[in-house]
This record gives C-alpha cells, structure tokens and sequence, in this order.
C-alpha cells in the first residue's frame, strides 16, 4: 500500500488532536472561556460585580487551558505510542497534574499578592475544589476524544471499504476493453496484437496488482501513456494525445485508473465517432496547494454512442475523489458543441 493512504489513515485513527495547531488551540480557549461563564455564574452572588469576577476566573482558567495545549503538544506523540487505554489514562494524569500545579502556584501568588490576586477560600478547599471540577471537565473531554476517535476509524474503514469495491469494479472493465483489443489486433496485424499483449502485461504489473488506493501521478501517467499505445496500434493515424503535464509534480497521489478511464471515454466516445479522428488534450496544472488536471476531445456533431457502459468509468472516478478528498476535490464536465471536458481538481498530496 502506497504510503499516503498509510499516513491519511494513521491521521484519521489519532486518538489525540494535534494542540499544536492554531485551530485547536482557538477551540480550546472558546471552551475555556464557556467553562469561566459557567463558573462565575454558579459562584456569583447578588450584589457582587459579575465582570470582575469573570475576568478574575477567566484568568485562571485561560492560563490552565493554554499551559494544558502546551503540555499536550510537547506529549502528545509520546501520548499516542502508548495506546488508547493508556493514553486516556495518562492524559488524565498529566492535565490533573498541570492543574494541581498552576492551583497551588495561583494560591501562593494570592498570599504573596493580595491586592492583586484574591482567592477567597482556604488552601486546602481551592485545591480540592479545583481537582473536583477539573477532573470532570478532563473526564469528559477524554471521553469526547474517544467516541470522536471511533467515529473517525469507523468513516476511514468505511471509506475504503468503499474504494476497495469501486476499485473492483473500474478494473474487470478496463481489462476487458483492453482485452477487446487486442481481440481486433489479432485478425488485422499480428505483429501489433503481440506489442498489445506486452503493454498490456506491463498495464498489469504496474497497476492492476497494486494493492493501494492511490499511485503517484508518475505511474498513473505512464499507465495511460501505455493504454493510448494499445488503442494507437488500433485505430493508427486516427488517434493523437498531446500530453501537457510538464508542470505536474509527478510525486503527487492520485487515486489509482484514474486517467486511464477518462482517456478511454475520450477516445471511445470522441475519437472513434469522427471518420478522421482527432487529438485528445490532457493538460495538467499546479494551482497553490491543488493541481488541476483536464482531459478534453473532439465530439462529432449528432453522434452518440448508444451504450453507456463507459460512463460507470465517470461515476466511479467521482465516488472515489469524494471518497479520497471529501469537498476538498471536485470532478467537472463540460459538454460543449465542438469538445467534451472533464476536469479533476484535488490537493496535492505526496506520499511520505
């Protein structure tokens, strides 16, 4: 399996959110500040300034939350080599001890301090007071964290479940196109059917008997490039493909047949319709963080392919980007009068 799906999934199954990002972070101190409302208003009493003692809890409770992110950042990988079980219980402990040391240091400082920082309860119920809430707060916290966890291992596993059937699918019919063929080759040229055969063995070695759901583009290209030298010996002079992907990072992932079946639609429903044939367009672009990749042919005014067995090719594409990439990706067709388009635009991804 190829190493970014290892990585996507190894992400989507972390039992702990990454607290080195600015997004958890923020979140963090949105909870932080609920939680000091919350509080304040448990604890308020008429004729006392609520805002005061808001900002007075808000205080403590926002350096709690940031000291925790810090600690849990440094951690974390330690954290999630231990296993869910232990780093459930371990997370627990470290927070519980982050809180019990910034209580006793929030309480000294209001002995040292009085007109600045007052806490009016002894030493020993403000400790215990902060370890009760603390440890309910923590306590549910972690069970979110777990039941988020599952939740996301349970949409992964689905996920390429999904793939793996779609994947089945595309396959058998690719092999069976290819198959066709070199069916035709045999009767017509000989020669060429054996030069089919051999492009074909490699189309097999190099894609059909992967086991990954995504390849690098470098092979994905090559898989196509392979295909058009079988349909080339076929139909001749009839088919042209202009490749314009200089520009593509040939490391990026891509799920796999990807642009093998759009070039097969390309020719079968574009080039073969056209007595004189015509030039099919792959153009590829790098856009920032995404890459854009068109694959464009001529269409012949009033002509249709009656069969639409190759339109499965367009539907499994788009499942499987959805699948991949969720609304990060997106799968565009434009039907015009003179040329059929179908454009891929997903993150550029590279494996490990």
């Amino acid at each position: 399996m190829s190493a970014a799906p290892v990585a996507q999934d190894k992400g989507a199954q972390a039992y702990l959110p990454d607290f080195c990002a600015a997004t958890t972070v923020f979140v963090v101190v949105v909870i932080a500040e609920l939680i000091a409302i919350m509080l304040t208003l448990a604890a308020h009493r008429p004729g006392g300034l609520f805002l005061v003692e808001l900002a007075r809890v808000s205080l403590f409770v926002q350096w709690l939350a940031l000291l925790s992110c810090g600690v849990m950042c440094v951690f974390r990988d330690w954290l999630e080599s231990a296993g869910k079980t232990r780093a459930f219980v371990l997370s627990f402990l470290v927070l519980e001890l982050v809180c019990l040391v910034l209580a006793e240091l929030s309480f000294q400082l209001s002995r040292a301090f009085p007109d600045f920082i007052r806490i009016d309860d002894s030493h020993l119920g403000f400790i215990v007071r902060t370890f009760a809430i603390s440890s309910i707060v923590i306590a549910l916290a972690m069970r979110y964290l777990y039941v988020s966890s599952e939740w996301r291992r349970s949409i992964v596993l689905e996920a390429q479940a999904r793939i793996s059937a779609l994947q089945a699918l595309i396959r058998p019919h690719f092999l069976f196109n290819s198959m066709n063929t070199i069916a035709s080759l045999t009767r017509t040229d000989p020669r060429q059917a054996e030069e089919a055969v051999e492009d074909l063995s490699d189309l097999l070695r190099a894609n059909l008997g992967a086991s990954g759901d995504r390849t690098s583009l470098k092979e994905e290209l090559e898989v196509a490039a392979i295909y058009q030298r079988i349909e080339k010996l076929r139909l001749g002079d009839r088919l042209s493909v202009r490749w314009d992907v200089a520009d593509l990072p040939m490391r990026a992932q891509i799920p796999s047949l990807t642009i093998q079946p759009l070039l097969e639609n390309a020719i079968y429903h574009g080039i073969e319709l056209l007595p004189d044939g015509g030039e099919v367009l792959v153009t590829g672009r790098r856009d920032d963080k995404f890459l854009d990749i068109t694959i464009s042919n001529p269409v012949a005014p009033g002509e249709k392919r009656t069969s639409g067995g190759n339109q499965m090719a367009f539907a499994n594409i788009r499942q499987r980007f959805e699948l991949a990439y969720g609304n990060r990706a997106t799968v565009e067709v434009d039907a015009g009068d003179s040329r059929y388009a179908v454009r891929l635009r997903f993150p550029h991804e590279e494996a490990a």
